[in-house]
């Protein structure tokens, strides 16, 4: 089974690399450095790919308790909303990546409170250049297994700043939670099932499609499609509740002699659903299913909102490798990402 970079070994080692960064973000943070809370009406996070997930988790997870909004910008333009009342996060593992070193810049030039997430790079040297916050990450990761990393500094200035009050109470817990999922999905557990193999298994050649409920759930669907995608180089597609249930649940009326030998569903299931979600879980399933060739379902599990969260989205890290394994190819490689980066003379 081939792993050149030893990329399994960087998904077993999630518990530990979020534990460190929350840890280091809290001791590395001055908090006179950052703003109080009375002169932020809104939060960005400027990021890309692997480094952008980062955001997606933050607003997800805090949008039932952060009282101003968070928006999370894939992008290059720097919006005009952002300004001296904004306080943004440039994310880039590398600190080099193109799109977010220009939208930084952009927030920078609009008089934002910069906070830069990076191993070092120009996005470093850009907010020492230019007096805004640099949060040092540890070399030697890849930037889709760096999420804790990269993450747990954005909850930890938030608590800081006094806009998350319960931040470090969230990561503990979730550090936990990846702890327990670790023994049931690693490479070495010795157990009737692991559940990860198991999805692997049986998605097997067939396409998957995730579907989640919600914030959380879509965050969760989003990246296990994006996993496959780079793991296993393997299509995969993604969707969220209630958003199906007005367009995409269409899509599965006219082909159905096709589609059933080709798409699995996997649903991604958690404890912090709408009421109402349930009922279409259930509804739309019954409606579709003939469609698809089978349809498997994951719940998360966890303390917490993050918790869960990144519970359901690690079991979806090892999915993935087991997918690319048992199909002989090599998870740590993204070559094709490489190839157009630099066509484009940009960084990853």
């Amino acid at each position: 089974m081939p792993d050149s970079m030893g990329f399994l070994d960087a998904v077993d080692g999630l518990p530990e690399q979020l534990a460190d960064a929350h840890r280091s973000a809290r001791e590395a943070l001055d908090p006179v450095a950052l703003p109080s809370p009375g002169d932020i009406d809104n939060v960005v996070v400027l990021g890309m790919g692997g480094s952008g997930i980062a955001g997606d988790v933050l607003a997800a997870v805090a949008n039932a308790t952060l009282p101003v909004p968070v928006v999370v910008l894939k992008q290059i333009r720097t919006p005009r909303f952002v300004g001296p009342r904004t306080l943004a996060f440039a994310v880039s593992y590398s600190g080099d990546t193109d799109e977010t070193l220009q939208m930084a810049g952009g927030a920078l030039d609009a008089g934002a409170h910069l906070v830069a997430v990076s191993r070092g790079g120009g996005l470093e040297a850009m907010a020492r250049e230019r007096g805004a916050v640099h949060v040092a990450c540890p070399p030697g990761h890849l930037p889709r297994a760096a999420v804790g990393a990269l993450l747990a500094p954005l909850f930890v200035v938030l608590e800081q700043v006094g806009l998350l009050p319960d931040a470090g109470t969230w990561i503990d817990a979730a550090e936990r939670q990846l702890a327990a999922r670790r023994e049931k999905c690693a490479r070495d557990v010795d157990a009737p099932v692991n559940p990860a193999r198991e999805i692997a298994r049986r998605i097997g050649t067939t396409i998957p499609i995730f579907y989640g409920g919600g914030a959380l759930g879509a965050v969760a669907a989003q990246r296990w499609k994006c996993d496959v995608n780079e793991n296993a180089k393997a299509p995969a597609f993604w969707n969220a509740y209630p958003e199906i249930d007005h367009n995409e649940i269409c899509g599965w009326g006219q082909h159905g002699d096709v589609t059933r030998q080709v798409f699995t569903l996997v649903e991604l299931r958690h404890g912090f659903e709408h009421e109402q979600l349930d009922k279409r879980f259930a509804l739309t399933r019954t409606l579709i299913e003939e469609a698809l060739a089978q349809v498997l379902e994951v719940r998360a599990e966890g303390e917490g909102r993050l918790a869960q969260l990144l519970d359901l989205m690690y079991v979806g890290d090892w999915a993935s490798c087991y997918l690319a394994l048992d199909h002989d190819v090599d998870p740590g490689p993204i070559d094709t990402i490489f190839q157009l980066k630099d066509a484009l003379g940009q960084s990853v």
